[in-house]
């Protein structure tokens, strides 16, 4: 008798194709839809607007450190301004206001709160603090900033301009339909527009403060960056999360 044999079976047929590598839009999608996600910006949730735009500003906490370090800046530089010399006690001006960012740091850590907000906002004030005291000008101080406009005003400018919103990246990512958006031309038209705005945000900034910074009026430059920052982000928050909850009907609450 002729043993049975069981026929060999093909190492092929046990392998499967690896899945696709992940595209760049995909990847940006991902990591824009977290940080999305992080500040409260998610559309498949239920929550309000107004409640929305509070939790993207980090609520009282995400305020008081956003405000309070460039006040203090303005107010101590203005109360010790000599007209004499025609500046302020720079050295004290910035010492109290990178020493509040130390303590909205220490207080995030001692209280096991996330950290994130008050580390970036410190190393901000560091670095823009560091400059204007090697430059000797208070002026200075507010350069980083500068740069941080013209970075993210060119990124959302160039995002609509090739059809790339990083709106749309975002949103996309947090709705779970990747870049498929970009088929629907309802959509591309909104995310090409939030994107400009965005960019005409940041331009309106530079477009207003640099001239004050040329003509070194330090205090009504930091009276403009406090009213073009978050009085301006709010409404600019509210109007993408009403926007983006008209586009997606069926997630609306």
């Amino acid at each position: 008798m002729s043993e049975d044999r069981v026929p060999e079976r093909s190492e092929s047929s046990d392998l499967t194709p690896p899945p696709p590598e992940p595209s760049a839009s995909e990847l940006l999608g991902a990591a824009l839809g977290g940080a999305a996600r992080s500040a409260g910006l998610d559309p498949n949730s239920d929550a309000s607007t107004g409640r929305v735009v509070w939790t993207a500003m980090g609520g009282w906490r995400g305020v008081v450190e956003s405000v309070l370090p460039s006040l203090t800046f303005v107010l101590a530089f203005t109360l010790t301004y000599d007209p004499d010399t025609e500046t302020g006690n720079l050295p004290l001006s910035l010492g109290l206001s990178v020493g509040l960012a130390v303590v909205f740091t220490v207080i995030r850590l001692a209280t096991k709160s996330p950290p994130g907000p008050a580390i970036s906002g410190l190393i901000a004030t560091v670095a823009a603090a560091a400059l204007a005291l090697f430059t000797g000008r208070a002026e200075d101080n507010f350069i980083p900033g500068f740069v941080t406009n013209v970075l993210y005003g060119s990124a959302f400018l160039v995002s609509a301009l090739i059809g790339w919103s990083l709106i749309g990246l975002a949103v996309g990512f947090l709705m779970g339909e990747g870049t498929a958006w970009r088929k629907d031309k309802r959509k591309r038209r909104v995310f090409f527009w939030l994107a400009i705005a965005w960019a005409a945000l940041f331009a309106a900034r530079l477009a207003v403060q640099v001239p004050l910074y040329l003509a070194g009026d330090v205090t009504a430059l930091g009276t403009v960056k406090l009213i073009m920052g978050l009085p301006l982000f709010a409404p600019m928050v509210a109007v993408n999360w009403l926007a983006v909850r008209a586009l997606y009907p069926t997630h609306k609450a």
